[in-house]
């Protein structure tokens, strides 16, 4: 040990033996062999490990903890124990070792702990990076969760450390740490020698004792979001000089669930998809995963809506034949089905989606009403579960999209006890009994509340209107008398598409946010089909009001080119046309206009 104190800091890698004797020895396992960095031996260093954060700055998605640590260096005051919660792959273990660096860093220039200047690599820097350092303990609390094992570990605390300048214990998986081993470590945590340090990381933070948290400031590194992974990921195949697409980085740091580490396992993986020099493309990583295509499985979430439930399934087998996890598009239908949700309750802005997929499921969550979307949010929910038990998956989604489909016709509770109160014919929102799937409730309402036979759908389609252009549907607004919905569309619809059962648009300036879930209800209301009816941005026409504009403005212009019209201007100094009526073509001078030439100047 003294030759140990008396060790050179430049030369770090000499007699590692002895430094993983003590260290083994006080875990209380057998001794760790030192091997040779894996550069050095010629091995593949995996791009998770090739790639680990070497200074705060580079953790990347937690800049709230980053912060609070570097006010805390800063100002002198850090904390003797440290808890680091959160879910795989997002930095735990990274962040515990570079506090241990920061507390114990020292360099030519610096000698006190420092979170700013670990960029350069200081005296025990490289030992506490390769887990070799007399001072800094790594423990895996799931391997060793005794009391025994906890107070063979307590025991060094008291003694100062050997060459550094802070003993750090770095305790891993915390939570599995034995009740009566929690009991041992509470003394020793709540008032510990001044050169003692505790770094705790756990992702089950609920089975942590409250009197072991109380004594530890707490951190809960949080999921990074997909653009940061996606960020990450780009800048990393740079370095690696690899071509990706953008797509197959989106698809990757989606399937990542937000933790870093998953993300770059996967872009390893893809990354050998395809021989040297190639290009990894969204259909690789795709079928590297198992996924669906997102706009495929948007389509079915759509004939899902529409209760084309045939349709429904053969869309299924065709995603399902390109190799798509059946419980893979079962959650996909998911988070469709929740994605309009938010856009129906807040807006399009609240999806996180590419503009062509977002624009589709905000026209779903403007067709479809709110409490519809939360029993089919409860279909899916029990589908789901319904996939991963099933000993044929494909048949269980198969099954769940018949019933979906199946339910898109039945009303809510609400509707029939409205059809009801109003007096209307309740047998036309009636449909045949479900069988479960999450609409048990509706389904009883519905069967005892038919009064009259159905229409035939032939009945029903002549009896209703089918508007099949945009001029048809503004005309059907006047004849219902809906004047806030006329001058709404008037005002502020710039038309972008239209086809009989879908109206794409870009809302003006001013627009009312529900514009379009109100107009598609309308429609679904006067025809008795269901309408998307979707807000997008950039694309649209000219809105009824300003077309309406323009041609009164080439009216004027018009008619101000006449001579006759020049002509009395002249002779009325001051005069103002107010007002032009008639759409005639201007003939005759005044034949089609009619001037107001009372207000004259002085």
């Amino acid at each position: 040990m003294a030759d140990q104190d008396d060790q050179s800091p430049a030369e770090p890698n000499s007699a590692p033996a002895e430094a993983d004797t003590a260290t083994a020895d006080m875990f209380g396992g057998a001794p760790v062999a030192t091997a040779a960095p894996a550069e050095e031996a010629g091995h593949y260093t995996v791009i998770a490990r090739k790639y680990r954060p070497k200074a705060f700055d580079d953790l990347i998605g937690q800049e709230a903890m980053v912060r609070t640590l570097k006010n805390a260096f800063a100002s002198g005051r850090i904390a003797h124990a440290f808890m680091l919660t959160g879910v795989r792959g997002v930095g735990k273990t990274t962040t515990a070792r570079l506090l241990a660096r920061a507390l114990n860093y020292e360099s030519d220039e610096i000698h006190e702990p420092s979170v700013t200047g670990l960029a350069a690599e200081g005296r025990h820097c490289r030992a506490i990076v390769e887990g070799r350092h007399m001072d800094v303990l790594e423990l895996d609390a799931a391997s060793r969760s005794r009391v025994d094992e906890m107070r063979e570990l307590l025991d060094g605390v008291r003694y100062a450390p050997v060459e550094a300048r802070y003993k750090v214990y770095i305790i891993d998986e915390v939570h599995m740490l034995s009740t009566a081993a929690f009991n041992a470590l509470l003394k020793t945590l709540e008032e510990p020698p001044p050169h003692a340090k505790f770094i705790f990381a756990t992702t089950e933070i609920r089975k942590v004792p409250v009197t072991i948290l109380s004594r530890c400031q707490r951190f809960d590194l949080r999921r990074v979001e997909p653009e940061v992974i996606g960020g990450n990921l780009h800048a990393i195949a740079e370095r690696e000089g690899v071509r990706i697409e953008a797509d197959a980085i989106a698809l990757i740091a989606r399937a990542a669930e937000g933790s870093v580490r998953d993300a770059q396992s996967l872009l390893d993986q893809a990354l050998v998809q395809v021989e040297a020099g190639g290009q990894v493309t969204q259909a690789v990583v795709r079928d590297m995963l198992g996924l669906a295509d997102r706009a495929q499985t948007i389509d079915l979430f759509e004939k899902c809506v529409r209760g084309e439930a045939g349709a429904a399934i053969e869309a299924f087998r065709v995603i399902f034949g390109y190799g798509a996890d059946p419980a893979t598009v079962m959650s996909d239908l998911m988070e469709h089905c929740h994605g309009a949700s938010l856009a129906k309750a807040i807006g399009p802005e609240a999806l996180v989606l590419p503009k062509d997929q977002a624009q589709r499921i905000t026209a779903i969550g403007a067709a479809v009403s709110g409490a519809s979307l939360a029993r089919l949010w409860q279909m899916l929910l029990r589908a789901y579960d319904e996939v991963r038990r099933a000993p044929d998956p494909a048949a269980a989604v198969e099954m769940a999209l018949i019933r979906l489909a199946y339910a898109a016709d039945l009303p809510g509770p609400e509707e029939a006890l409205r059809a009801l109160r109003e007096g209307g014919d309740i047998g036309a929102i009636s449909g045949p009994p479900a069988s479960g799937g999450g609409l048990r409730g509706s389904a009883g309402v519905a069967t005892r509340m038919v009064a009259k036979p159905r229409p035939s759908p032939v009945a029903e389609s002549q009896s209703q209107p089918q508007p099949r252009t945009f001029e048809e549907v503004v005309a059907l607004i006047d004849t219902r008398r809906d004047i806030q919905l006329r001058l709404d569309v008037q005002k502020y619809v710039r038309l972008i598409s239209f086809k009989t059962g879908a109206i794409a648009f870009e809302p003006a300036p001013g627009a009312p946010n529900n514009l379009a879930q109100r107009l598609a209800a309308r429609l679904k209301e006067w025809t008795g089909q269901p309408w998307l009816v979707g807000a997008e941005t950039g694309g649209g026409a000219e809105t009824l009001e300003e077309q309406a504009q323009r041609a009164d403005e080439a009216f004027r212009a018009e008619a101000l080119a006449d001579p006759f019209i020049r002509q009395v201007m002249e002779m009325f100094p001051g005069a103002e046309i107010v007002e032009l009526r008639g759409a005639a073509p201007v003939e005759t001078g005044v034949a089609a206009t009619e001037t107001e030439d009372d207000e004259e100047g002085e």
